[in-house]
């Protein structure tokens, strides 16, 4: 019993050196500007930006090759943050000002679980042959899982206002 323990905790502790070795040889550094874009960005790796995932997208905000708009999901408040990073200013048209989010219509789910094997939040539950929904809070609306949907079941459709997502609409210019 005692060698088995032993024998465990050295090959553990091999290992683990091992692998802390590997660790800084072949430790790629970041760009700082890189990655506090990709800190304001909402981390889904949904892709809707065009890039391959935040971190793409984080790095084509640092050089310059994107705008502040470029993250659907994120809406109003990421394009906020990050043109402030940016140092610039945001049009008033240039980002959508309600949120959007999934939601399934139950008469139609014929339980295929292709909208789940799509979603990049996994914020839609349900099993093979069962019918779906929408996590409200974990969605994004990205609407990659309208696309797959063999029924059109699944729809983005505006987050309803309740009185945690009301916001005092602005007033109009004069």
């Amino acid at each position: 019993m005692l060698s088995a323990t032993l024998s465990l905790a050295s090959l553990g502790l091999i290992f683990g050196l091992i692998l802390g070795l590997a660790a800084r040889l072949f430790h790629v550094e970041t760009d700082a500007n890189t990655a506090e874009f990709e800190a304001d960005l909402p981390g889904t790796n949904c892709g809707q930006c065009g890039f391959p995932g935040c971190a793409g997208a984080a790095a084509a905000l640092a050089l310059g090759q994107a705008s502040a708009t470029c993250c659907p999901p994120g809406g109003k408040i990421v394009a906020q943050a990050l043109a402030a990073r940016l140092g610039v200013v945001l049009d008033a048209n240039a980002v959508s000002t309600q949120p959007m989010v999934a939601n399934v219509h139950e008469d139609i789910c014929v339980g295929c679980t292709r909208c789940i094997k799509v979603c990049p939040t996994d914020a839609i539950i349900g099993a093979m042959k069962q019918i779906h929904a929408v996590v409200g809070d974990a969605c994004t609306g990205c609407a990659q899982c309208e696309p797959v949907c063999p029924t059109g079941a699944i729809r983005t459709v505006p987050v309803t206002v309740t009185v945690g997502t009301w916001v005092w609409p602005r007033p109009a210019a004069a």
